[in-house]
């Protein structure tokens, strides 16, 4: 009964996490508003969340949290493909895709990131099985996000430069979840997270020698920039990528993942909450299929790990 309740923890967990990046979008929006760059954004959220971990790291002193290398170049190597997957390229190419085509084409393709994670999880992590029925919840729950994304408004704009830097993004979330689903078994999850913020902030400086860093002292300290910049720092980044991290090495990742879909649901409410955008009856109708389709990958593909787990201990 404990490891149930456990497993609904972690669930939660995905939930809370997926909640505050669904945000996160109004949240970006409103500084770019503001005058502020999407690179100089990405900077700023995770140079404070680089402080606020060492500052977590720290307070647990003598655990492995604190230690500065992992214990090979291949592990070294892999956790700056993270920094470079799950930080630096992945928020550039999303926030950058915002510059070329529209919000909902670009959270259309890189809510697909789920997809992609059950494919290469399929093709090169022998851990997990991405059953039928898993891919099944998976589809229904694609279906959702786009009647939730369009929101009654079917008109699709293509812009081959910013849909490219959408996939783009939604490929490399994708290799950032098998990194990390490698990493959290071997390394303590603050440990693994304060690698990501670091080397995400180093690879994304080059960028800065054709774009030089624009926004100021004064910009910063205004009260809305100031309370945006620590949410996507605080909670968006440090918070939720500890938090993540954990999941993904208690769920697995294809079912942890999955939880992605559920972002545009709640940048939807968020929108129609401070951007005063309206919900249609279809975009409720796909947050239904988002929420049906979660359940059932989770659900199904959980009585059938268990299932096997259990015709194992059997023989």
């Amino acid at each position: 009964m404990r490891m149930n309740n456990n497993r609904y923890l972690y669930h939660l967990i995905a939930l809370a996490a997926v909640t505050v990046w669904g945000l996160t979008f109004i949240s970006t929006k409103k500084l770019i508003q503001q005058g502020i760059t999407p690179e100089e954004i990405f900077v700023l959220r995770f140079l404070v969340a680089y402080i606020g971990i060492w500052g977590l790291s720290v307070r647990r002193t003598g655990s492995s949290s604190c230690r500065l290398w992992a214990d090979s170049l291949k592990d070294e190597l892999l956790l700056i493909v993270g920094g470079i997957t799950g930080g630096s390229v992945y928020f550039w190419a999303e926030n950058t895709a915002l510059s070329y085509t529209q919000a909902t084409n670009v959270s259309f393709i890189v809510c697909t990131a789920p997809l992609y994670t059950a494919l290469l999880s399929l093709l090169i992590e022998r851990k997990e099985r991405a059953t039928l029925t898993l891919l099944f919840g998976s589809l229904l729950a694609v279906v959702g996000m786009g009647l939730v994304i369009y929101n009654g408004q079917f008109v699709l704009k293509l812009s081959p430069l910013g849909d490219m830097l959408s996939l783009t993004a939604a490929l490399v979330w994708a290799c950032y979840s098998l990194i990390m689903r490698r990493m959290t078994d071997r390394y303590h999850t603050l440990f693994i997270s304060r690698k990501i913020f670091f080397y995400g902030i180093l690879t994304i400086l080059p960028t800065f020698i054709y774009k030089p860093w624009s926004v100021g002292f004064h910009q910063l300290v205004q009260p809305s920039v100031l309370f945006n910049l620590l949410f996507l720092g605080v909670l968006a980044s440090l918070v939720c990528y500890v938090a993540w991290n954990v999941v993904l090495k208690q769920l697995g990742t294809v079912r942890a993942s999955n939880y992605i879909y559920l972002n545009p649901v709640f940048t939807l409410l968020g929108s129609a909450l401070w951007l005063d955008e309206q919900i249609t009856v279809v975009a409720l109708l796909g947050a239904g299929c988002i929420l049906a389709g979660v359940y059932w990958a989770g659900k199904v593909n959980q009585y059938e790990k268990d299932k096997s787990e259990k015709r194992g201990a059997e023989k």
